[in-house]
């Protein structure tokens, strides 16, 4: 009932709660999930001097440096990532905080992942690299930060698809989503590598009438 209450009462003051978490967390781990949460780095700090396991797990699998990146909690995820938490550690459903940052073009975390040991051949759940959605999503930015970091333009994740054929099949056509597919085939990306039913990038573009797409491709000598 006490901690019912005490819930309630932070709701009431607008403060973020973190709930309890998995089996055996600690009152402190649950505070630094919260703290990431809020990005609160203060307590962050507080709480790691005192021996609080930086890379400790709540119910669904996150670490707290996870949580920050979901929130885009730049400060504390800066203090996590500056006090040795882990990167590359995968939740239960297969996101990093790298992959994350990537996917949803949290910029300054991914920077800052890329610094600190991100994996680049890391996966989602769908078997994609950070710069698949990346590219589908029209992160500009974020896609021009992962082709420089060194991540294969040419993945194909699990269904079948490569950031170019994302780019177009799940992309709007407009300017960012053009800007980014000329990225990837300035980059080096392979324009001719089709879907599994044998469809190209260039067919894609032309079946969706995104013409400045279909022009980038066809100076890339599409077919």
């Amino acid at each position: 009932m006490r901690n019912v209450l005490a819930i309630f009462v932070a709701l009431i003051a607008g403060v973020m709660v973190y709930p309890m978490l998995a089996s055996g967390q600690s009152t402190k781990e649950t505070n630094l999930f919260s703290a990431a949460a809020n990005d609160d780095v203060a307590t962050i700090g507080t709480l790691l001097s005192k021996g609080v396991d930086i890379d400790a797990r709540d119910g669904d699998g996150r670490t707290a440096l996870l949580v920050a990146t979901h929130g885009n909690k730049v400060d504390a995820a800066r203090a996590l990532i500056d006090a040795g938490a882990d990167v590359n550690a995968k939740d239960n459903i297969h996101d990093s905080p790298y992959l994350y940052a990537g996917a949803r073009g949290h910029l300054e975390i991914l920077m800052m992942t890329l610094a600190h040991g991100a994996d680049l051949k890391s996966t989602n759940r769908y078997g994609g690299t950070a710069l698949i959605p990346a590219a589908e999503r029209g992160h500009v930015e974020t896609v021009r930060t992962l082709i420089e970091a060194g991540v294969d333009v040419d993945h194909v994740n699990n269904l079948g698809w490569t950031a170019l054929l994302e780019a177009i099949i799940l992309g709007e056509g407009g300017n960012a989503h053009r800007q980014i597919v000329d990225l990837l085939v300035k980059a080096g990306a392979n324009v001719n590598l089709a879907d599994r039913d044998g469809v190209t990038p260039l067919q894609h573009a032309r079946q969706r009438g995104y013409k400045q797409i279909e022009a980038i491709l066809v100076a890339a000598s599409a077919r």
